[in-house]
Order: structure tokens, then C-alpha cells, then sequence
């Protein structure tokens, strides 16, 4: 270690009397000096452990080394820990916990919402038949059909009667019937099983029993007469069922309000047409609508106010019972 020069020198007497050898005594001083400061901080050095720097010392024209020192991670234990955060740090954005996914059925609500209405009724028809004691409960509390709903549900059966038909064939052949008879048969029981349905007790206004049977009567008027006679027996039993649905419903109106719809709704003369159509096949129906007549026309003679001229007549044949007669009724038909 260098000696330490003393200050007193700078201040010796016999020294002030050269100044250029004051001056360089000065610069050797102060050279010594910093020699002294760089030594003593290379001995502190040495005392420390330092294990990227083992074995080696710090010079004083060194500079540090950039690169080392921002790619070493414990070059800086505090540079290390800002640019590579740990996973213990907080995050300043919260998520709401869920569920883990599963797969579960629909709710019943929200099965029904995607049924159609055909997988709707297969659905319900499965449940009754496998549980009967619930087919009352669903009938009791299932809305009552309307006339236009059943006209068509029945109109659909019609339309598959009719497609049936092969081209190029007479309607009336047999092979026509061989053809459509399965459609036929549908088409009937459809009408057999709706009927009751609108007739009384069942249905208390007659002004609803008597359009709806308005409408099947046309039904029946639009199937063919087929060339062979006992291919006629589905048609001949389905106008023998509405002419006793046209008869129950005129005798209960002509007890409800003085027959009103009789006798101002036109149905004698509809019944009337119908009749002429169907070949006869209603005249029980007829008969009944003159005896409802009668009892309401106190004097058969005389026509009612509003009535036409040609209901009047019409009135007045059924009452001589000369109607069948004079339309040649049973003579032929449709």
C-alpha cells in the first residue's frame, strides 16, 4: 500500500520558494490519493461473495455488462422479479365461477315448445293407451272442436280419397274402387265418429248441429256412385246416419223458441235439396221437418211473413205430402 503523503508538506516554508515543484508534488499527491481510494474499494470487493463475479476484480476503466446483466435473472433479483411476474400476483379482473358443462334432458315446457302438431297428438295418444285411467281426464279437459276445426280434419281425409284415385281410369270402376276403398272407409269412419259429437244432448244449440251437418251432407254428395251396386253400401249407410242426425236435430229445435231457426234459417228448403240429391236416402229427415211444421203452422195454408213463395210451396208439399211426388224423389239419383 502506497504511503499516505502527510498535508504538512504542501505547507513547509522552504518548499513555497520553487513554485513549479510545488506544483508537482500537488499532482503526485493527488495521484497517490486516488490510487489509495481505487485499493481500498478493490479490498472491500474481495470481502463480498459474489458468484458471477468468483475470482475476479473490478477495474476501475470497466464498464458494467449490459447484456449479462438484462439476460442473467439473478443478476438483479429485483429487476428479475418486474419483468417476470409470479403467479401469486393478484389480478385486477374478477370472473364469475360456473358450472362445470354437462349434458341434461329439456324440461318438459321446452320439449313440447319443439313437437309438431302430428308428434304432439302420437305423444299423447302413446300416454293414454298406456295409462287409461288418464284418458277421461284429457277428454274432459281438451277443448271442444269447432265446426271449421272438424271440417278440416275431414276435409283432409277427402283430399286423401281423392289423390288416391288412379289416372287414366273411370272414378266409378271397380279398379278405381279397389284403388281408393281403404281411403273410403277412413274417410266414413272420420264421419261416423264426429258426427255425435255435434248432435244433442251433446251440442245445446241447433243452429251449430244443424251447419255442421249442412257441410258432411255435401260430403257425401261429392263421393261417387260406383258402377257396381254393393260397392254402394258405404255410401248408402252414411246418408241412412245423416238422415237420422237431420231428424234428431229438426224434432229438438221445434221444441227450443218456437222452432225459430226452422222456420227463418232456410233449412227446409236446404233439407230439401239435400234430400233430392241423396237420391231420397233422407227422407226420414223430411218427414220429421213436416212434422215440425205442422205443428208450428197454425194454418197451413197461409205462408209465414218473410217466407218466399217457393219455400211457401214447399211447405205447402209437405204438409199434403205430395213433396216426394212432385221432385220424383227415389227415382233414379245422383
Amino acid at each position: 500500500m502506497n504511503t499516505i503523503i502527510s498535508s504538512d508538506q504542501f505547507t513547509a516554508p522552504h518548499l513555497l520558494s520553487d513554485p513549479y515543484r510545488t506544483h508537482g508534488m500537488l499532482q503526485h499527491a493527488l495521484r497517490a490519493r486516488h490510487q489509495r481510494i481505487i485499493v481500498a474499494d478493490d479490498q472491500q470487493a474481495d470481502s463480498l461473495p459474489v458468484p458471477s463475479m468468483s475470482g475476479r476484480k473490478r477495474k476501475a476503466s470497466e464498464e458494467p455488462d449490459q447484456d449479462r446483466m438484462s439476460t442473467s435473472p439473478t443478476a438483479s433479483p429485483s429487476f428479475g422479479s418486474r419483468l417476470l411476474p409470479t403467479g401469486s400476483t393478484p389480478r385486477s379482473i374478477k370472473r364469475s365461477r360456473t358450472g362445470a358443462a354437462v349434458g341434461r334432458p329439456l324440461a318438459l315446457p321446452r320439449l313440447l315448445e319443439t313437437l309438431s302438431a302430428a308428434e304432439m297428438r302420437q305423444l299423447l295418444q302413446n300416454v293414454a293407451d298406456q295409462h287409461p285411467e288418464l284418458q277421461r281426464e284429457i277428454v274432459t279437459k281438451a277443448p271442444r272442436p269447432s265446426i271449421e276445426s272438424t271440417l278440416q280434419v275431414l276435409s283432409k281425409y277427402e283430399d286423401d280419397f281423392r289423390e288416391a284415385f288412379p289416372l287414366g281410369n273411370r272414378p266409378s270402376s271397380d279398379y278405381s274402387y279397389n284403388r281408393v276403398r281403404q281411403h273410403l272407409q277412413q274417410l266414413i269412419e272420420a264421419l261416423r265418429d264426429y258426427t255425435p259429437h255435434f248432435l244433442p244432448p251433446q251440442e245445446s244449440q241447433a243452429i251449430v248441429s244443424l251447419n255442421y251437418l249442412d257441410s258432411v251432407t255435401d260430403i257425401l254428395h261429392r263421393l261417387p256412385n260406383w258402377d257396381s251396386y254393393q260397392h254402394q253400401r258405404y255410401k248408402h249407410e252414411a246418408y241412412d246416419e245423416i238422415a237420422k242426425a237431420w231428424a234428431l236435430v229438426i224434432r229438438e229445435a221445434s221444441k227450443r223458441a218456437g222452432g225459430f231457426h226452422l222456420q227463418f234459417g232456410g233449412w227446409d228448403q236446404k233439407l230439401v235439396d239435400h234430400n233430392q240429391k241423396s237420391g231420397g236416402r233422407l227422407e226420414e229427415a223430411v218427414n220429421e221437418l213436416r212434422s215440425a211444421l205442422g205443428f208450428m203452422q197454425a194454418a197451413p195454408s197461409s205462408a209465414s211473413p218473410g217466407v218466399s213463395e217457393e219455400r211457401a210451396s214447399i211447405r205447402q208439399q209437405l204438409f199434403s205430402g205430395s213433396y216426394g211426388q212432385q221432385l220424383g224423389v227415389g227415382q233414379g239419383g245422383w
